[in-house]
């Protein structure tokens, strides 16, 4: 048996996809979480085969939990079930670590086969979600500069942004004016606007 944890918010979606994992003859679901922090904790506790993780999700969002997971439980696939399918997240899902990404409005049957392939050593990708990252701009920002502008989305305050980046105030400022730069946007609302919009963020 391929043994599967589902993370996902949204009840409705989590139990539906029980449900239809459940009718297939080699997988078994042994945990679900409404969280990232609860998923990686209930990954942890059973040790899943694979585990089917949406994007946004509270406490913990999807990305902290395959950057865990890849880091604390190598073993267990992670495949990313999304609503948000844009091609610089599946890059970045892939550059962490999953194994499989596809968008929630795949075909019923298609989460299983993409469960058994990752379980089985391949990747898998959505087709069209593929075709589209080849085609889409690459992103200008480097690692550091998106992790400022992520901690900024919000009007996160300088100080607060360099006490969790162990960064200088002025630090700070400058990857901000780089990036506002880069993106030629004017402002920090409408570079951040700009990121929003090519999936960057």
């Amino acid at each position: 048996m391929i043994r599967v944890l589902l993370a996902d918010d949204e009840e409705l979606i989590r139990v539906a996809l029980a449900a239809l994992l459940g009718l297939e003859d080699d997988i078994e679901v042994v945990a679900q979480a409404a969280n990232g922090r609860t998923a990686v904790t209930a990954a942890l506790a059973h040790q899943p085969d694979v585990a089917v993780v949406d994007l946004e999700m509270p406490v913990s969002d999807g990305w902290a939990v395959i950057t865990e997971l890849t880091r604390a439980l190598p073993a267990c696939a992670v495949v990313i079930l999304t609503g948000r399918g844009r091609p610089q997240h599946l890059q970045r899902a892939l550059t962490a670590g999953a194994k499989g990404f596809l968008p929630k409005g795949s075909p019923g049957g298609t989460l299983a086969d993409v469960i058994r392939r990752v379980h089985g050593g391949d990747r898998y990708v959505d087709p069209s979600l593929a075709a589209a990252a080849l085609a889409a701009p690459v992103c200008p920002l480097t690692p550091r500069e998106l992790e400022v502008l992520r901690l900024a989305e919000y009007g996160t305050p300088v100080a607060v942004i360099a006490r969790r980046t162990h960064l200088s105030n002025g630090t700070v400022r400058n990857y901000l004016a780089a990036v506002v730069g880069k993106l030629g946007a004017t402002n920090r609302a409408e570079a951040i606007e700009t990121a929003r919009e090519h999936g960057w963020l």
